[in-house]
This record gives C-alpha cells, structure tokens and sequence, in this order.
C-alpha cells in the first residue's frame, strides 16, 4: 500500500506545481524583492516532485586532441531490464573500448553522466543503462543477481575482444564475479583491465551505517518492509519492487542538514536572480531526484548474498548453481578505488579484490587512495577528471 500512498500523494501535489509553473511562465516577474521571493518560491513548489524517467545524458561533443566530435547516443542491444548504450564518436585512431557498469540502487545511469563525459575524451564508451522496474511488464519474467551477470557478459559479447571495464559502487561485486565466469570459461570478450570503485567487495571492512542497516534487519523485514507492487497504471504494474523513492529517501537522511541547506541556498540565489548559480543546484537535483524501481528479486537478494552473507568475499558465491573463482582471474588486470572520505563504501571494502584475485601476477594489480573525496566525489567532480581519471587510464593504456 505505501506505493499506492506515495502516488496519490503526489497526485495531489501535481496539482499546485501544475499551478506554480502556470503562474511562472505566464505572470510577468514582480518588481522588487518581494517579488524576487514570491518568484523564487513559485520555483520551489513547481521543483517539489520525484520524477522516474531517464534524464537525457546531453553529451552532444567532446573534445578529442585540437577538434570537437560530435557523440552520437545508439543502443547497442536492447533487453528488457537494460540496454547497453554507446557514445560513438567518429575519431581518426581507434580508442579502447570500455564499459561502464552503472549502479543499479536507485538511480538512473545518467548519475555516471559526468564520468561518461570524462571517459570519452580517450576511450569509445559503453554504458549501461539499466530500466526503471515499474516500466517492465510482468511477462519479462524475473531480474536477480545471476540475471545480472547475465547481461553483463552478452554486453562483453557485444563489445568484443580486448575490452575494458569500469564498475561504479554496487556493482562492483557483480562485475568481479561476471569477470571470474569469463575467465573460468576461457571466455574470447573476457575484458583486459578491470577498475572497480568504491563497491562493496567485502562489506564487512570498515562497515557504514549502510552496511550496518543491511545487516541489522532479517531478509523477512526487509520483504515486508520495503517490497511493495507496482501501481496498475504503469507497464509493470502488479511487479514487486523496491522503490526509488525509498532508497532516495534513506540516502537524504544521512545528510539531510547538506541537502536543507543546499535547497536554502537555492531559494536566495533564485530570490536573487543568480541564475547561474541556481542552476548548479538545479542540475545537481534534477539528476538525484530522477529514481527508479528496483525488482524485488535483484535487491532483496543483494541485501542477502552482498551485504548479509558477503558470499563474493568469504569464496561462496555461486552463478548458475556453480561456484565462482575469481582466482580464475590470471590476464584481466585489476585497479581499485576508494575515496579517504566515503561514508557508503569505506576503505577496504573495495580493495579487498586484490585478495580474492590471487592469481594476477603484482604488476597487474594497484590500489589508489583518494584520501580527499567522498563517495560522489571518486566518479564525479574535479577530484575525479584531475587525479583519480589519470591513474584510471594509464591503467588501460597499460594493457593496451
């Protein structure tokens, strides 16, 4: 019933935001600042919304040597829960191929869209772009972990030979483990470097007051807690999910004295007419409260085999009814990193690969520290473009 209660809720509210964007648009700006504050508050209530469509990546160009090209969105293969989406690009000398394996906790892929941006400038770039669980009828079947790695690898297929990959937090224990599969299998598209950042390889390392909520409640609490039915006026409706709106709302509470202040802030700068200030935080929130469902297959059985069990860590994670090796990793090269200051993926939990993949030789392994950013900060921000972005392609160019 909570998803129910969510949507009527905002149904309500649709209504005055429908009326504040009305009045925005067609009532000339009032003198003064009385009328800076009435606009600036106008502003807020028509802002006052989750939305739960992708927002658009608007990669349009970047800049490649001395010259602009043009980037060009295509989906490589399109499956029910997730597509693999290519930024193509028309450059003179062929770049390694990379994915970029986008958490699926809540958020749509364009969260990586500042990583994306970065990575083109050396790599032709694949993402993935996984779907909004409300969206998927229920005739698509089911979505868990093992269905996971399932996509991930025919995305390997599709990319081909000689790839990269780069995970971005939570899936960075899937990736692991679709990686250790390939090379079990002696796989032809097993990738050649792998770079993992800031996921939870070993959640018990350090743990977060995240890692501590997944383990301080049963699977059964979680189920009746936080799994809820799709409303029937959308494509899946009647699939059970966890909702977007609920991880987002976890999410706020743990810095909601930052996310109250950064809305204050942008109140004065629209009272003010800053513009382009405003716009900073505008941008930043328009992204962060897109969100999307997820099946309550992928995360009820990522609270039990990630967080509760750590089966990836402690060598009992199974794929398909068979047990997983990353030890069977001997050519894929392996970088992690960990941000100094993340308060979701603390130091360790992300570094603890190198023990598990014991059978890469030391000159195939590294470790980097960023000891000044946070969680956000290790995919997105200068922190990441300046020093992080750098240790991650020399990484790549290495296995060139």
């Amino acid at each position: 019933m909570l998803y129910q209660a969510y949507q009527f809720q905002d149904d309500l509210v649709s209504v005055f935001r429908s009326s504040a964007r009305w009045t925005l648009g067609y009532a000339p700006s009032l003198p003064g600042p009385l009328g800076g504050h009435l606009m600036a508050a106008l502003a807020m209530v028509s802002r006052f919304q989750l939305t739960h469509t992708r927002p658009a990546f608007n990669i349009d160009s970047v800049r490649v040597g001395n010259r602009d090209v043009p980037v060009t969105e295509e989906v490589a293969l399109d499956l029910p829960f997730g597509k693999l989406l290519h930024f193509a690009k028309d450059v003179d000398t062929p770049q390694p191929r990379i994915l970029i394996v986008a958490p699926l906790s809540g958020h749509f892929s364009t969260l990586l869209a500042g990583t994306v941006r970065t990575m083109l400038v050396d790599h032709d770039v694949y993402l993935t772009d996984w779907a909004n669980a409300r969206d998927v009828p229920l005739d698509a079947g089911t979505f868990g972990v093992d269905d996971y790695l399932d996509y991930l690898i025919k995305f390997f297929d599709v990319i081909g030979p000689r790839s990269h990959v780069l995970a971005v937090c939570q899936p960075c224990v899937q990736t692991l483990a679709a990686v250790a599969v390939m090379s079990q299998a002696n796989h032809p598209a097993t990738p050649i470097s792998m770079t993992l950042m800031a996921g939870p390889i070993d959640p018990r390392e350090s743990p977060t007051e995240v890692n501590e909520l997944a383990v301080a409640k049963s699977l059964s609490w979680f189920e009746n807690s936080v799994i809820h039915a799709v409303p029937r006026r959308y494509a899946g409706g009647g699939r059970r999910v966890y909702p977007g709106f609920i991880q987002l709302v976890a999410f706020m509470a743990m810095n909601m004295p930052r996310h109250t202040a950064a809305h204050r802030k942008l109140y004065h700068h629209l009272a003010n007419g800053e513009e382009k200030e405003a716009a900073k935080i505008k941008d930043f929130y328009d992204e962060y409260f897109a969100v999307l469902d997820m099946t309550e297959e992928f995360y009820m059985e990522t609270i039990d085999r990630v967080f509760q069990r750590a089966e990836l860590a402690q060598g009992q994670f199974t794929y398909r009814g068979h047990k997983v090796d990353p030890g069977a990793i001997r050519k894929t090269a392996l970088l992690t990193v960990e941000g100094g200051r993340d308060d979701i993926c603390a130091l360790g939990q992300t570094a603890a690969a190198h023990d598990l993949c014991n059978s890469l030789r030391p000159h195939l392994k590294r470790h980097h520290l960023q000891a000044n950013v946070g969680h956000y900060g290790v995919f997105n921000g200068k922190r990441w473009e300046k020093e992080i972005y750098p240790v991650v392609r020399n990484m790549i160019l290495a296995m060139e």
